[in-house]
């Protein structure tokens, strides 16, 4: 079994409930809109992986647009996804590969499965913005299945 933390939209932000709703997961995924020293935080818990939102800088070394991350069988997908304007699950999984697309950019949390496959966004765990409550998940791959758990913060 495997635990992966999901987090995005922290901008700059990285909230004390939300490090504690990432213990004890095996490694984090962040999706974008990462901002400043958001990743050595959440590294002090577990190995993070993030790609770089639209309000991320192009050069920062440590993020790219996309990545994809092989676990428990599975192949997890990770954008920011604002390359797709606002994206919904079916548009994520209609243009990336993946059995699990993780993005972000909206700020809702979202955890839908399309034929089999998964588009999750953990929500935003950054200052709040719209009438989105903040949020991250934690995800569980077990025998190459999926699920998920939001957790409000």
């Amino acid at each position: 079994m495997g635990l992966i933390g999901l987090i995005s939209d922290t901008h700059g932000l990285m909230r004390p409930k939300a490090l504690e709703a990432l213990h004890g997961v095996e490694f984090i995924l962040h999706a974008g809109d990462v901002g400043d020293g958001v990743l050595e935080e959440l590294g002090a818990i577990a190995p993070v992986k993030a790609v770089r939102g639209n309000t991320d800088p192009p050069d920062h070394p440590d993020l790219p647009v996309s990545r994809t991350v092989q676990h428990g069988g599975l192949a997890i997908f990770v954008t920011h996804g604002h390359e797709l304007g606002v994206p919904t699950p079916a548009e994520l999984l209609s243009k990336y590969t993946g059995d699990v697309i993780v993005y972000g950019h909206t700020h809702r949390k979202v955890a839908e499965q399309i034929d089999g496959r998964w588009a999750i966004n953990p929500g935003a765990a950054g200052q709040r913005r719209f009438d989105a409550r903040p949020s991250v998940a934690r995800m569980t791959v077990e025998k190459g299945e999926v699920s998920i758990e939001f957790v409000a913060l």
